[in-house]
């Protein structure tokens, strides 16, 4: 199953009964597991593996909490090393 919206509201710890950002979580899930296919260089399956499920859910949360994340120089954004570390064991190792 894909991460839900209510699933990714209980990890940003937000009170179910506010629904004021809803649309705003569901464009940052489908955004979060679009980057995290494109990552592991092939389709999410719909029952993700736990380590997938909390690298969409880690990167749902970043996306929400920096949502207007200055950079101050070119690549100055790091990518969490977390989410490398639970991703890399199930990316695709091909070439293209």
């Amino acid at each position: 199953m894909s991460v839900s919206l209510e699933e990714a509201k209980a990890h940003l710890r937000l009170i179910d009964e506010d629904d004021a950002e809803d649309g705003l979580i569901t464009g940052l899930i489908e955004a979060a597991v679009g980057y995290v296919s494109e990552y592991l260089g092939d389709d999410l399956p719909e029952q993700m593996p736990a380590p997938v499920r909390a690298a969409v859910l880690l990167l749902v949360a970043d996306l929400f909490e920096n949502r207007e994340r200055q950079s101050v120089g070119v690549g100055s954004y790091q990518q969490n090393p977390t989410f490398q570390l639970l991703l890399n064991p199930y990316r695709s190792n091909e070439v293209f």
